[in-house]
């Protein structure tokens, strides 16, 4: 690949980050689109290489960092070149998962394969353990690779079971997904059943968030997270209620014609208020928590992370993840 060439073409490129909406994309230079998201643009560079421009330097550097915790590993496409705002990786010649389940099953053999999959983002580091069905490609030979991953690293909260890789498969596919983790694994099905469930009780709850005072509001947050549960479930139970308030607050905002940014930051203080309230927050430091793991002896640890302030060109501290069993 000539580096130089590739260079002169994405100097010809501009990718604009709109909010809620994919990006808009001028290009004056040979090379042809082939598809766009929320981040970036990608341009075909030959059969098999293309290039990744994104709108900003941050989001480019979060899908470098990405793509080198899993370089070790066959899932991920091969960065041949890094710039600014451009990164140049193997081409992907396969179909996404969502074109493939249109006209084919979904068997065991190739839950087990996603499963596998997650199970890989958490042995290299991934915050957030889950990926959308479109952004899942099956070769020829069978094997899977993904893309667009930026969005797993470099995430404070996240939800603690596959939930978008779940939903993006439809309710048909959905149930057989979960009925072959069943059959392979009853554990990770009964943890996974179990979040499913936290799920629908945080979305209860958001609606009384969403209509009640906010003393009532702590006041129903204390009562839940006092519960005689596990601390571990309780932070996870946690993390729900904030995931969920914050998506069904953007939708009404959005309904309402008015720009969710404007408020997220209330919305941030809000919830750490909570936990303040709560005792959650008291003598630590932001981001400070207790992250749950499970070794090689299949033994629950602790490992603390903290206290550390985000640097540039430095990856920030890893958030929560769940436990692939």
């Amino acid at each position: 690949m000539d580096k130089q060439y590739l260079k002169q073409c994405v100097n010809k490129i501009k990718v604009t980050n709109l909010p809620y909406a994919d990006v808009e994309v001028e290009n004056h230079s040979p090379l042809k689109m082939i598809g766009k998201g929320r981040q970036g643009a990608v341009f075909k560079v030959n059969d098999d290489i293309c290039v990744k421009v994104f709108g900003n330097e941050e989001d480019c550097e979060r899908e470098y960092y990405a793509l080198s915790l899993g370089k070790h590993t066959d899932l991920f496409p091969m960065v041949h070149d890094k710039g600014p705002l451009h990164i140049a990786m193997d081409f992907i010649k396969g179909v996404d998962l969502r074109e493939y389940l249109q006209s084919q099953p979904l068997t065991e053999e190739l839950s087990f394969k996603l499963i596998q999959l997650l199970i890989t983002f958490k042995e290299i580091g991934y915050e957030r353990i889950d990926h959308h069905k479109r952004q899942i490609f099956i070769l020829p030979n069978g094997h899977l690779k993904v893309i667009d991953v930026a969005r797993t690293v470099w995430r404070d909260r996240v939800y603690p079971y596959p939930r978008k890789l779940i939903n993006s498969l439809g309710e048909e596919y959905k149930k057989t997904f979960l009925s072959h983790v069943q059959k392979l694994s009853a554990d990770l099905y009964a943890e996974w059943s179990h979040y499913i469930e936290m799920e629908k009780l945080s979305r209860h709850i958001t609606k009384k968030l969403l209509t009640q005072s906010s003393d009532k509001n702590s006041l129903l947050i204390e009562s839940l997270l006092n519960s005689k549960v596990e601390k571990e479930y309780r932070k996870r139970l946690e993390d729900l209620v904030y995931k969920v308030f914050k998506d069904e607050w953007v939708k009404v905002m959005l309904a309402k014609g008015v720009n969710p940014d404007v408020i997220m930051d209330k919305i941030e203080e809000k919830m750490e208020k909570l936990q303040v309230d709560n005792g959650k927050a008291k003598g630590k430091d932001e981001d400070h928590y207790i992250g749950f793991y499970k070794n090689s002896q299949s033994k629950y640890e602790t490992a603390e992370y903290g206290g550390a302030q985000k640097r540039k060109n430095q990856p920030r501290p890893r958030g929560r993840s769940f436990i692939i069993r």
